[in-house]
């Protein structure tokens, strides 16, 4: 079976599952599969297909959820840190209209090919992505403002070294996340051999407003990391603070034992 034989429905549901931090495909076992970039293989003898995505994602199309189950508990082993609460997005393709189209929740398409399933595919994964780090980010929100609060009011912050730093290092590995394994910002490979499907997928990245998003998330991270990284460096003064304290004490104290030992010498 390949990706055409869903061309026979009008109607083809689709839905995409992000279950953890990375999907380890190099260890994927793949004895005959439809794409490569991303990686498009059948699931079932109806035609069903799942497009994986080594950030964690599978996209399943035309997959009943018994199938979708079975599919999934094979990939078990090879997801790295699976979430609890997977995040999930549905839509649904009609097929055999006469121009290329979102509006809704659904795709409109002629016809249903390789190339247009992973283009949707490529889509509905970073939608999930920025759906994931917006709720991350907007938690790492209201953690560190109330430390700036704390600054604004009192002149000082009340955290530790550690916290501040973690905080930092979150706002990096999200970073990282994005840019170096979703590539968010990125258009998907197969458009450099059908940019006809640019269409679709401008479509697409319209319906989820994937480069506002990205923008706005871009903006917080900044954000985050500037005033996490002022709240570092006000610590890192007031650990210079204290080490120059501690040198002026152990100066002084120098200073008593050497008149002391002067005085004693006089005195006797």
């Amino acid at each position: 079976m390949n990706p055409l034989t869903l061309k026979s429905r009008q109607r083809v549901n689709v839905r995409a599952f992000l279950f953890g931090d990375r999907l380890d495909l190099k260890t994927f076992k793949i004895t005959d599969c439809l794409g490569t970039t991303p990686l498009t293989v059948e699931v079932d003898a109806d035609g069903g297909v799942a497009v994986l995505f080594r950030y964690g994602v599978v996209v399943f199309f035309g997959v009943n959820a018994q199938e979708e189950a079975r599919f999934v508990e094979s990939l078990k082993s090879l997801i790295s840190n699976a979430y609890a609460s997977p995040e999930i997005e549905e839509l649904e393709i009609h097929c055999g209209q006469s121009s290329l189209g979102v509006q809704s929740g659904a795709v409109s398409l002629d016809e249903v090919s390789l190339e247009k399933v992973q283009v949707i595919a490529d889509a509905l994964s970073k939608n999930l992505v920025l759906s994931l780090y917006e709720k991350k980010v907007a938690s790492e929100f209201d953690g560190i403002e109330p430390l700036a609060q704390e600054l604004a009011t009192f002149g000082k912050v009340s955290a530790d070294a550690k916290t501040v730093l973690s905080k930092i290092g979150n706002m990096l590995l999200i970073e990282h996340r994005m840019v170096g394994r979703a590539e968010i910002g990125d258009k998907p490979e197969v458009l450099w051999e059908f940019p006809h499907l640019e269409v679709l997928y401008a479509s697409l990245e319209d319906e989820f407003e994937l480069k506002e998003r990205q923008a706005a998330l871009d903006r917080k991270l900044n954000l985050i990391s500037d005033t996490a990284q002022t709240l570092a460096d006000i610590l890192d003064n007031k650990q210079l603070h204290k080490l120059e304290w501690y040198v002026i004490v152990l100066i002084l104290f120098e200073i008593v034992l050497s008149l002391f030992e002067l005085a004693r010498r006089h005195l006797f």
